[in-house]
């Protein structure tokens, strides 16, 4: 007798939970009730990933695979799982010519700004604009990355290094001076251009300032969550105690680190 496979397993776990005796909650759900628990589903996964948990990425990644299961049975009559790799795996075949066929591209942006020419192709009957591909509800900070990626792509950016450093250097005066007049909106959107422009000058050092202020903020928690411990083990509540004493606890944490 053959073994079930993982995927047979799964699909089967669906079918039952979907069927006349199966779970009432899965059975009232919809697509669209389902995007949320996909979201965060795959902020887990992201969250697994980074932290380099074997387990927990195997376990958060068959969490995802579930959803899309789950999403893809609502569909079936339209269809097939199938039907989703195939497109997927020709839409791969076209956009990478220099790999399946004999296209040859000198640079890495030839190759992008053919990518991007691809892209548009496929959505001729659809909005062609550069920023298309991009889900209107990214988190900001990922958001800005995607579209200075795609506006370098069709060749909308600054042309050095230097051109943006002295962007940021003007954006921070824009802010320093809307700070000093007292218009809180006006400071907000300063602040806004700022961090776009920080984050485009991040990105071509090949930094992604998502995931680098997901590593700052998961350092961050953990210090002081270290900080909080070696208070208890003094018999100190940080509460209570002063900047000049936490900064202590601080170094003291750090150092410990190495």
């Amino acid at each position: 007798m053959n073994q079930e496979s993982g995927y047979d397993k799964i699909m089967r776990v669906i079918t039952t939970l979907l069927g006349p005796d199966g779970c009432p909650w899965d059975r009232e759900q919809t697509p669209g009730t389902l995007c949320d628990y996909l979201t965060e589903e795959t902020f887990e996964l992201i969250s697994a990933i980074r932290s380099k948990n074997i387990e927990e990425i195997k376990e958060e990644m068959g969490d995802v695979f579930f959803l899309l299961f789950f999403i893809a049975r609502f569909y079936e009559s339209d269809f097939t799982l199938d039907d989703v790799w195939v497109k997927s795996a020709d839409k791969m075949i076209a956009r990478h010519p220099h790999v399946f066929e004999d296209e040859k591209f000198n640079t890495r942006d030839e190759l992008m700004r053919n990518w991007e020419k691809v892209k548009k192709q496929e959505k001729a009957d659809r909005d062609n604009s550069v920023f298309s591909s991009i889900p209107r509800n990214l988190p900001p900070l990922l958001m800005a990355y995607r579209l200075n990626s795609k506006a370098s792509r069709i060749g909308f950016t600054w042309g050095s290094d230097q051109e943006v450093l002295l962007k940021l250097q003007e954006e921070w005066q824009e802010l320093e001076d809307a700070l000093n007049s007292k218009e809180p909106s006006q400071a907000e959107q300063e602040f806004g251009d700022y961090l776009f422009a920080l984050v485009e000058y991040g990105r071509r050092k090949k930094i992604k300032a998502n995931a680098a202020l997901s590593v700052t903020n998961a350092k961050f928690m953990d210090r002081v969550g270290k900080m909080e411990k070696l208070a208890l083990k003094k018999g100190l509540e940080t509460t209570e105690m002063s900047m000049e004493e936490l900064d202590a606890l601080w170094d003291e944490v750090k150092k410990a680190e190495g």
